[in-house]
């Protein structure tokens, strides 16, 4: 526990707190899209399980990150997962009825995993740079940012309930972070380099499709009523 009173551990652990607090609320914005259905009961768990999960997967990629992001098409697949995904979420945020039983749970809980996993590819190398390979500074960090996670994600839980229009605005960040995935591929990293505009349209691209695609089905969910046209 010499670490403990070495003040280069309290730096590096200050950087990986800041990291963690910076890249939380795209991850705080998705668990709450992904439980904002379930009974308030199921809430509690769902935030709970699922950040634990995705801290933990978390931890696990990071050792893996550096050989990761260096394989080509990784993140363009990365990116296809985050679009389907977001259109998920998104597709029943109209007239949604509550969802019950532990299956539900247990779906929102591996959403909630699954996307946190997906973003936090590039995420991962900020903080394995701060720990410069100090391992149980590593896990302390990341193990720090969990009440981080859950405070944000009960923060815009509640929000959504007062202003809806947060779940659309949500949906749409992981369309833009999945097309700022895709640019970051290397398998893209020179067509990209020839075409900068991209840095700007394929974000905007990927937020307007999970919009879309996410309105489109839950409209199409919708069932026609007497009033209604057919």
């Amino acid at each position: 526990m010499a670490f403990l009173s070495s003040p280069e551990f309290w730096v590096a652990l200050s950087q990986i707190i800041l990291i963690n607090i910076v890249l939380s609320g795209d991850n705080a914005v998705v668990i709450a899209l992904a439980c904002r259905s379930l009974p308030p009961r199921q809430q509690k768990k769902a935030i709970l399980f699922g950040s634990v999960g995705a801290i933990v997967l978390r931890v696990v990629l990071t050792f893996f990150a550096v050989y990761l992001l260096q394989l080509p098409y990784l993140k363009l697949l990365g990116a296809a997962l985050l679009l389907w995904i977001g259109v998920g979420l998104l597709k029943g945020d109209d007239g949604e009825e509550h969802l019950e039983g532990h299956a539900n749970l247990a779906a929102a809980i591996k959403t909630i995993v699954v996307a946190d996993l997906v973003m936090s590819l590039d995420n991962v190398i900020g903080v394995a740079a701060a720990a410069k390979g100090n391992v149980p500074l590593l896990v302390f960090g990341l193990v720090i940012s969990i009440p981080l996670i859950i405070f944000g994600s009960a923060i815009i839980l509640k929000l959504m309930d007062r202003f809806p229009i947060i779940i659309t605005g949500g949906a749409a960040l992981l369309g833009w972070v999945a097309g700022e995935m895709a640019l970051s591929d290397p398998s893209a990293t020179h067509f990209v380099e020839q075409h900068h505009y991209l840095h700007n349209v394929l974000p905007a691209l990927g937020a307007a499709l999970v919009v879309a695609a996410g309105k489109w089905l839950a409209r199409g969910q919708q069932p026609q009523t007497a009033d209604q046209p057919a």
